[in-house]
């Protein structure tokens, strides 16, 4: 008998943009899922990853197994994933499952589709690994910001009127051209929206350094003189100048909706758009790659050409950039956020404190369930014996098993479950 279903340990990554200590999301599971793990204070807790990446290969915990990492055991049983799975995807875990605790800003960036991925990886091996594209679903787990797409074109005209400093970064001639492109004219928004802002990514550094530290004094001023400084996005300009000082990042405030997420509301990330986690935490699910082109709020590498070039220049409303979840006919405990890429989806489970006894139904596909809240014992025909569930427990499903939870807590549970649905 070898286990088809069994726990977890994830890694973490403490890269310095995470919340520090038990502030951060992530530490808090790693401490209620083993409590033998020292949380240090100062350290920032960044992400768990919960897959068989290279980089951060889930460890399995069963003695009867004798691989010791996710992906070795992946490699030797390949029918786990599902034959669907197995066959589209050569054999390997299609996505992987994160959570995140951010407590500054992320780089703006965006993630190439499969046809650029291919060609920024051929050119430049060194900053593009794969040949892969990378979409990815965020889904809140606490109150969660973020950027994401441009703004509607009338959100950013009135900004390029009430901030001069960005009016004089994008010069008079295309500030103009957004200003007199019409809505019945969608493809000439887009080529006036992708001009301004090539102009603002690729204006002179001293240039737009002096103008971000006049626009900075400038609202510093007028929010010491109790002002209103929201037509000029004054609270979040200061809060990145002051995590990337001198950061052409600051200005896309300007071009970017800021998307507020609620525990349970989700964005999908899909090729080509632009965006920047900038606090809160999050599950994340997304396609196995590390290709993304940066442009600012970052020490990284920027690549401000191929992001200009490769962006999707379509405005939209803030509000359009929840994805939404939909609840299951067949159980109203699941919810599904069932993007448009076949890599993954994921589900968050809510099981009421009233059921004692709840089946996680099983799927023609490996998957990776995450427990956020709640405790129950695990018991499943393709477990070695029961497993203990608990906060930032992490289990390892195979395609087509499924395990039955006695629940023990008194408030029913919260888990995320990511799969790949083809």
């Amino acid at each position: 008998f070898s286990p088809a279903v069994f726990p977890l340990s994830c890694a973490v990554q403490s890269y310095s943009w995470g919340k520090l200590g038990l502030e951060s999301e992530v530490a808090q599971l790693l401490a209620s899922s083993d409590p033998l793990v020292q949380i240090q204070p100062d350290r920032p807790y960044a992400e768990l990853w919960m897959g068989a990446h290279p980089r951060g290969n889930a460890v399995i915990r069963d003695n009867r197994i004798p691989q010791k990492t996710l992906g070795q055991w992946i490699a030797d049983n390949p029918a786990c994933l599902g034959a669907k799975v197995k066959d589209t995807f050569q054999g390997h875990l299609p996505f992987l499952f994160k959570v995140l605790s951010v407590n500054t800003a992320l780089s703006i960036q965006a993630h190439p589709n499969k046809e650029l991925a291919a060609k920024l990886h051929a050119q430049f091996p060194e900053h593009y690994p794969d040949a892969n594209h990378k979409p990815e679903m965020a889904i809140a787990l606490t109150p969660f910001e973020g950027l994401c797409g441009f703004r509607p074109v009338e959100e950013i005209v009135s900004f390029l009127q009430t901030v001069p400093e960005l009016r004089a970064l994008i010069g008079e001639v295309a500030a103009e051209q957004l200003e007199r492109s019409g809505s019945d004219d969608p493809r000439g928004v887009s080529a006036a929206l992708r001009v301004c802002f090539t102009r603002l990514m690729k204006s002179e550094k001293k240039f737009f350094v002096d103008q971000l530290n006049m626009l900075v004094k400038r609202i510093s001023q007028e929010e010491a003189e109790g002002k209103d400084t929201s037509g000029s996005n004054g609270d979040l300009l200061l809060r990145l100048h002051s995590q990337y000082p001198g950061d052409i990042g600051c200005f896309t405030i300007y071009f970017l909706n800021l998307v507020r997420l609620e525990p349970g509301e989700a964005m999908f990330l899909g090729a080509n758009e632009p965006h920047a986690y900038l606090y809160g935490d999050c599950v994340e699910c997304m396609a196995c790659s590390d290709n993304t082109v940066r442009a600012g709020l970052t020490p990284k590498f920027i690549d401000v050409l191929t992001l200009c070039e490769m962006l999707n220049y379509t405005p939209a409303s803030s509000s359009s950039k929840i994805f939404p979840a939909v609840q299951s006919q067949l159980d109203p405990s699941v919810y599904l956020y069932d993007p448009p890429v076949p890599d993954f989806a994921i589900m968050r489970i809510e099981i009421p404190a009233s059921i004692k006894l709840y089946l996680l139904s099983a799927v023609d596909s490996a998957s990776i369930l995450l427990v956020i809240q709640g405790t129950a014992a695990g018991t499943s025909t393709a477990a070695a014996s029961e497993m203990t569930l608990r906060r930032g427990s992490v289990l390892f499903i195979s395609a087509n098993e499924s395990v039955s939870l006695h629940l023990s807590s008194p408030d029913g549970m919260l888990l995320f479950r990511a799969c790949c649905l083809l």
